[in-house]
Formats: C-alpha cells, sequence, structure tokens
C-alpha cells in the first residue's frame, strides 16, 4: 500500500524553525517528484515547495523563497521541509505529495497522485 507521512509540525514562535518530514511506505520516494503543499481553512492547497528524482531543479513559491529548504534522504525514503524565519502567516496544515509524471508545478495540485494526512503549523507568540 502506498503511503506517505507527514512529521515534524507543531506551535512555534514567529522567527522559529521547524523541520517537516515525509516518510514513504510501500514506493520509492526517489522516482517521484514530491512536493510540499499548506492549506488553510477555506482555502485551496498552496504549493510551497517540490523536488524532482536527481533533486534539480527545485521551485519554491514566491512567499517561501529565502526561507525554507527542501530537500531528501533516498536511503530514509523521505522528503524534508526546512523551514525557518516562520511567520504567522506561515500557519497551516502542511501536506506532502508525489506526482508519478514529476512535472512538479506548484500550481497544479491536482497533478499530484498521492497525498499524506497533513501535519500542523501554528506560528504565534
Amino acid at each position: 500500500q502506498l503511503q506517505l507521512v507527514e512529521s515534524g509540525g507543531g506551535l512555534v514562535q514567529p522567527g522559529g524553525s521547524l523541520r517537516l518530514s515525509c516518510a514513504a511506505s510501500g514506493f520509492n520516494l526517489d522516482y517521484y517528484a514530491i512536493g510540499w503543499f499548506r492549506q488553510t481553512p477555506g482555502k485551496k492547497h498552496e504549493g510551497v515547495s517540490c523536488i524532482r528524482s536527481g533533486d534539480t531543479p527545485i521551485t519554491y513559491s514566491d512567499s517561501v523563497k529565502g526561507r525554507f529548504t527542501i530537500s531528501r534522504d533516498n536511503a530514509k525514503n523521505t522528503v524534508y521541509l526546512q523551514m525557518d524565519s516562520l511567520k504567522p502567516e506561515d500557519t497551516a496544515v502542511y501536506y506532502c505529495a508525489a506526482d508519478v509524471q514529476a512535472n512538479c508545478v506548484l500550481e497544479r495540485a491536482w497533478e499530484y497522485d498521492y497525498w499524506g494526512q497533513g501535519t500542523q503549523v501554528t506560528v504565534s507568540s
């Protein structure tokens, strides 16, 4: 069974950091593009970052560029999202998703085939 499981969310103060993990089971992440998305109540999924097999190119949304870093550890079958300089507007449920076609387009969440259950990130003082 193909499954993605996110972890690492929590409550952090503005300016703080969190590292999210996306662990895959039932398939090899190395053959897929993996995207991170976030969602707040009443809004659509917002693409945050995406990494392809081979790691290039890596895509970031303008809202997180320079603050977030995506990476993958193929040995652990895991993709990470390092989030630094967090702002209150980063508060959302964060999801990872696998794109079989490896298009890695952040604006087209519907192209991602497998999704995790999400992890809550709250940035507040």
